[in-house]
């Protein structure tokens, strides 16, 4: 079993629920989940608002930023309050929203980067990553977003993970927390 799949169960143990809404870069993360027996005690649902007009849809408005800590944070909210009206007991509720740019079939002229937010009765939490550009394919820099994406709900369900992103030198992630008042 990989550390990937034994972090999965770990998460599917807790008694946290949670929707995930992510822009596409990530989502090898869902599959993650959904691929570990036990996916139905934590996933209420999950989203893919892949195209602007379905992410402005999700958030009410067009974001100021599409890739930003504020629209992931935003994100994991309109998430939390898709749990909520879905959930059938009192387990503990996790909106997830990331949101990424990263390589593709052209070239970009910003940043590949990522930022990831789960918001639920512990408060919220966010992560921004800014990869190295061009030191990966797509394929690479999607498992390290999707990694993130699991070390973050592992996170919000209580679980202290310890995550390898693979991470390359100079990259780093800017994490906050914000604990409910």
């Amino acid at each position: 079993m990989t550390d990937t799949e034994q972090l999965i169960e770990r998460i599917h143990a807790t008694p946290a629920t949670a929707v995930l809404a992510i822009t596409g870069a990530g989502s090898q993360a869902l599959a993650w989940l959904l691929a570990v027996p036990g996916a139905s005690r934590t996933l209420i649902e999950a989203t893919v608002p892949y195209a602007e007009a379905s992410m402005v849809e999700l958030l009410g408005a067009a974001p100021d930023e599409f890739v930003s800590v504020e629209t992931a944070l935003a994100m994991a909210r309109a998430a939390l309050s898709r749990a909520e009206a879905l959930s059938e007991g009192d387990a503990p509720l996790i909106g997830l929203g990331c949101t990424a740019t990263i390589a593709t079939d052209r070239t970009k002229r910003g940043d590949h980067r990522c930022a990831v937010a789960t918001v639920g009765q512990g408060g919220s939490r966010s992560y921004d990553l800014t990869l190295a550009k061009g030191s990966r394919d797509r394929a690479g820099e999607e498992e390290v977003v999707s990694r993130l994406v699991l070390y973050a709900l592992a996170r919000a369900s209580g679980i202290e993970a310890d995550v390898s992103l693979g991470l390359l030198d100079g990259e780093r992630i800017e994490e906050v927390e914000v604990q409910p008042s």
